[in-house]
């Protein structure tokens, strides 16, 4: 099982352990309800079970068709958008690619010059198959990415070209039976669950599996975390220790909550969170910002604001127990005035830089700290999920809808008014 343990770090006096505890035990029946799943929920709660689009008969399907890709494609352009991209990715750049198909993102930005680079990436590729991900295909970035790689693709295949394209739509909506006339091969986008739920589905493990992951360990991690969580109703549960703690600092005046870490590699993660709480919580005039910074990197631009900025925010700390690269510094005689680094790794001088910032922030204010022992596949499958519930339990105790997101609708009214729809 994939250990991932939560502790915090106070040296601010802001929140005793009492007061910790407290909370912990009046927060128990919002864990409980997200732990069973509520029933006003249940159209939306296919990833709570991770058996239910990541079992057996699905991981087969999945690595069947992934197989045919794999075996003919040098590329395969992934066209989504959110959270129809975001899991796949964080894991695709943290781990880096497993074979000789590489995978090219679109659909996640209407820039020009980004849909123009991707169609230079495919000029020199000999094999390119597209999988567009869309729960109702009537999201604008996608929609226009999947018809520029159609083109391309009918231009340099002809007739053909319906082989190379792999939709992941909702079953039974016009874009479903559009692609069923057009020969596509079709995956079934769950359709009770939201996107940025979706990391255990055909969304993230399909294109994962083309490029060469070992999904079944992903989807090992997320089965290890789901009994882990669904086991323990007590307030030692991880998901409600992190929930509550992140909202009584809420309630404490801190509006801010900085996802940091000492590994970069974990940039694409940090998005895939931002949107799973910022999308999740951030209704009603509720929910903390979630925002992110990379370490050591920004200790020298951000880390001022963090150490004596307006204190609006918290930290909550990603840290990689096990090491898994080595890197000596080289004895050197050149007086560079580094010589009290001689025979130092640059593991042990990365750990030493943050538990220095550890000390140093938790002194500002209570610091939050999930260890993770290592990167790989079934590390990243125990993330997601728990995450996925720890949002669950934070919006039951904030008292909003984990799952809707009316704001986003808003601003598309006004683009498309102004795009003639």
């Amino acid at each position: 099982m994939t250990d991932i343990n939560f502790k915090y770090v106070d040296n601010s006096g802001l929140i005793g352990k009492e007061e910790y505890k407290a909370r912990l035990e009046r927060n128990l029946p919002s864990l409980d309800r997200a732990l069973k799943g509520e029933e006003k929920y249940k159209d939306t709660l296919g990833w709570h079970n991770v058996s239910l689009w990541a079992g057996e008969e699905w991981l087969e399907k999945y690595e069947e068709t992934a197989l045919r890709v794999r075996k003919d494609a040098d590329a395969l352009v992934v066209i989504g958008i959110g959270g129809s991209n975001q899991a796949a990715r964080a894991v695709y750049e943290a781990l880096g690619r497993k074979n000789d198909v590489e995978i090219i993102w679109a659909g996640n930005t209407i820039s020009p010059y980004s849909m123009n680079e991707v169609l230079k990436s495919l000029e020199n590729k000999k094999s390119v198959y597209v999988d567009c991900i869309a729960k109702n295909f009537e999201t604008l970035e996608p929609g226009i990415a999947f018809r520029v790689i159609r083109n391309f693709l009918d231009k340099r295949y002809g007739d053909s070209y319906s082989s190379r394209v792999i939709v992941t739509f909702t079953e039974n909506t016009p874009s479903w039976n559009m692609a069923e006339k057009e020969g596509y091969t079709l995956l079934p986008f769950p359709s009770n669950i939201g996107g940025r739920y979706t990391a255990l589905s055909p969304i993230c493990l399909f294109p994962l599996a083309v490029a060469g992951f070992d999904i079944k360990a992903m989807v090992k991690g997320a089965k290890d975390m789901e009994s882990r969580l669904k086991s323990d109703h007590s307030i030692l549960n991880v998901a409600l220790e992190y929930a509550t703690m992140r909202t009584m600092l809420k309630e404490k005046g801190k509006s801010v909550e900085l996802l940091s870490y000492f590994e970069p590699r974990f940039f694409r993660f940090a998005k895939w969170w931002k949107q799973l709480f910022g999308e999740s919580e951030g209704k009603e005039d509720k929910g903390l910002l979630p925002m992110d910074t990379s370490y050591s990197e920004d200790l020298h631009s951000l880390g001022q604001f963090v150490q004596d900025g307006s204190p609006m925010l918290f930290e909550t700390f990603l840290n990689v127990t096990e090491r898994e690269s080595t890197c000596p510094l080289p004895s050197d005689e050149l007086e560079d005035g580094f010589k009290y680094l001689d025979g130092k790794d640059f593991w042990e001088i990365n750990k030493a830089a943050f538990n220095a910032t550890l000390a140093a922030h938790s002194r500002r204010f209570p610091c939050l700290v999930l260890e993770i022992p290592r990167f790989d596949e079934e590390t990243y499958g125990a993330l997601f999920y728990f995450f996925q519930m720890a949002c669950y339990v934070s919006c039951n105790i904030t008292g909003v809808n984990p799952f809707d997101q009316n704001g986003v609708e808003d601003y598309k009214k006004d683009m498309f008014k102004l795009l003639g729809k």
